[in-house]
Parts: structure tokens; C-alpha cells; sequence
């Protein structure tokens, strides 16, 4: 496995993280445990959830999972890197103060609740889930950097943020004196190019280590399929503007691949990670199979030449469709 630094941190974190999003929702609870030990054998150190996952009306399952996990002893907890997230309501009907958004109020009750369920007298890195307009900056540092001065957290992140964000809180923090943002999570791939334009440069400008989610597609990126109904690859083939007309497409990254002698996941995870601005990649494991070939795609050096015909196959330019008259995040993030 390979290792790097999380942006201006000194926190050390594998280049593949483990997302456990279907962990109690898509993946019984004996497979997730599998799941992660498998991971922890591997090498991979950095494990992402959130407060939400487990699918309603099961929010927090997923975190109470990795809990009992870590519950088991063995070290687990201190070898691996923790990531948990805030931002949406975790009630079926949320009060005026537990709707989606970000407070001193919120966020507070949150972190408990979630360190509860984790079985941890600490979260690694906290990040916001999704950018909230109405916070003021005064407001989330106040917030977070208590925080960690209590020790609850160590380090900030986010997610779903527009660079302009990035930069407004990164700037804030610094202002204060604060560490600010290690980490942004956003939607890179090689079908969803757009983060290039302007949250891939802020990130790097700042020091922000970004850890991109679904760098396969929903699984578009793992070669020819019949795209069940209700899957999630057949959500993201819709999201995507995807139909039948560009299975030649998928094809010819097919034949790429077999040329390198590399497996289609391997190389969709190779290539977002040859991005400078890229800390590490979160793949978002449903069954242990779909460990096989992580720690290949963390190594794997694609050579100019390989960068230069995958460009080609998907276009400099390709990338899911913009949402017409709606701002960054939301044009292009859920």
C-alpha cells in the first residue's frame, strides 16, 4: 500500500480509503467486519462514513457497525484513521434546528451521538457533509475549532464543497491562526471531469488533500454490463446522462486496459489518483471482492502516453451534465 500526507497536515493516510456507505444498508454486518479486517491486512488505514449512512430509517447503522468493529479491540482503533461527516438530519422529521445545514447547536449533539455509536473518544477527521450558504465563517470556526481543542476531533474536511467555498473558510481559518481544512471530498472520475475547472486548483492552492468519492462511476467504470433496475450503477447511469449509444465508449476503455494488462477499476482508480491535487481515492466497498486489486490501483503509475489515450477515449472535456442555472456545488454534486 501506498502512504501519503493529508494536504498541509502531517496525518498520514493510505491512498485508497475504505467507504463503508454500504455498510448496513447493501452489506450485512458480518460481511462489513470481513470487509474491514481484509482492508486493515491490505494496508489501508483511512476509513470514511458518515452520521447518515445505513439508509433511512436506519440512519447511523453504518457507524454503529464500524463501532462493534472497533469494539473488538486488537489495536483497531489506533490503527486506522477515522473519518465521520455532519450536515444532514438524522430524524424522519426534523425540528427547525435538525434539518440539513451546519450549527454550533447541531453539530455538537451530532459528534456525540456519532462517537457514541463508533465506540471512540475521538473522530479523526470531521468533515461537512454538503456547503452550507447560511453558516457565517465565524460561526463554523468557532465551532470546529472548539472542537478540537476539546479533543473531540483532530482535523477538519469537507465535502461537496465549490472552490470558492474552499477558499472563504480556508482563508477564515488562517486568519485566526487555525490549521484550517486538510481535506475536500468531491465526485471525480474519469466521467466527471468538472471539479478540474475549479475545485482541484483551489484544493491545491490551499493545501487541501482531496479525497474523491465514487472514482469509478457507480461502478460505470468497471467494463460492460447490463445495468440492473435499482442498482446503483443504473442510478449513476441516469445521473450521468448515460444510454446505450455510449456502451462503445466503455468498450474502448475496455480494450485500453487489456492492452495495459490492468483491470478496468484498477486503472479508473490509478488515473484519479494521478491527479496532484489527489490525496487518496474513496472506494466505496459492497463485498470483499471488491478489495481485490486496491492496493495495484494505489501503485500503478499510468505513463503519459496512457493519460493521453484515456483523454481520448472520454474527451479533455467529458464529464457528467451540468445542472443549467444552478451554482456550484449542487450543478454538479448531489
Amino acid at each position: 500500500m501506498e502512504y501519503t500526507h493529508l494536504g498541509r497536515s502531517n496525518l498520514t493516510v493510505s491512498r485508497i480509503c475504505l467507504g463503508t456507505m454500504h455498510f448496513g444498508s447493501r452489506t450485512p454486518e458480518d460481511e462489513a467486519f470481513a470487509i474491514m479486517d481484509a482492508a486493515l491486512d491490505m494496508g489501508i488505514n483511512f476509513f470514511d462514513t458518515a452520521n447518515v449512512y445505513g439508509g433511512r430509517p436506519n440512519t447511523g447503522r453504518t457507524e454503529t457497525i464500524i463501532g462493534r468493529w472497533l469494539a473488538q479491540g486488537g489495536g483497531r482503533r489506533d490503527r486506522i484513521v477515522l473519518a465521520t461527516k455532519v450536515y444532514g438530519p438524522m430524524v424522519p422529521h426534523p425540528g427547525p434546528n435538525e434539518t440539513a445545514g451546519i450549527s454550533a447547536y447541531k453539530v455538537r449533539k451530532h459528534l456525540h451521538d456519532s462517537l457514541e455509536r463508533l465506540q471512540t473518544d475521538r473522530i479523526d477527521l470531521y468533515q461537512i457533509h454538503h456547503f452550507d450558504r447560511a453558516v457565517t465563517v465565524e460561526e463554523f470556526w468557532r465551532t470546529f475549532g472548539r472542537l478540537e481543542d476539546d479533543g473531540d476531533i483532530l482535523y477538519v474536511g469537507t465535502s461537496n464543497f465549490p472552490g470558492w467555498g474552499l477558499a472563504k473558510f480556508q482563508m477564515a481559518a488562517w486568519h485566526r491562526g487555525l490549521t484550517g481544512l486538510i481535506s475536500e471530498q468531491t465526485q471525480y472520475n474519469l466521467l466527471n471531469r468538472i471539479p478540474e475547472l475549479e475545485v482541484l486548483p483551489a484544493a491545491q492552492e490551499l493545501g487541501i488533500g482531496v479525497i474523491p468519492y465514487m472514482p469509478l462511476a457507480g461502478g460505470l467504470l468497471t467494463g460492460r454490463k447490463v445495468v440492473q433496475p435499482g442498482s446503483r450503477t443504473a442510478d449513476v447511469w441516469g445521473e450521468y446522462g448515460f444510454n446505450d449509444d455510449r456502451q462503445p465508449q466503455l468498450d474502448a476503455f475496455s480494450a485500453l486496459c487489456a492492452d495495459l494488462g490492468e483491470p478496468e477499476h484498477v486503472v479508473a482508480n490509478a488515473w484519479t489518483l494521478a491527479h496532484p491535487a489527489v490525496d487518496s481515492v474513496i472506494v466505496g466497498v459492497r463485498t470483499l471482492r471488491h478489495l481485490e486489486g486496491l492496493d495495484r490501483a494505489a501503485s500503478l503509475k499510468l505513463s503519459a502516453a496512457t493519460m493521453a489515450r484515456l483523454d481520448e477515449v472520454f474527451g479533455i472535456n467529458a464529464g457528467r451534465p451540468l445542472k443549467s442555472s444552478t451554482p456550484a456545488p449542487e450543478a454538479y454534486a448531489w
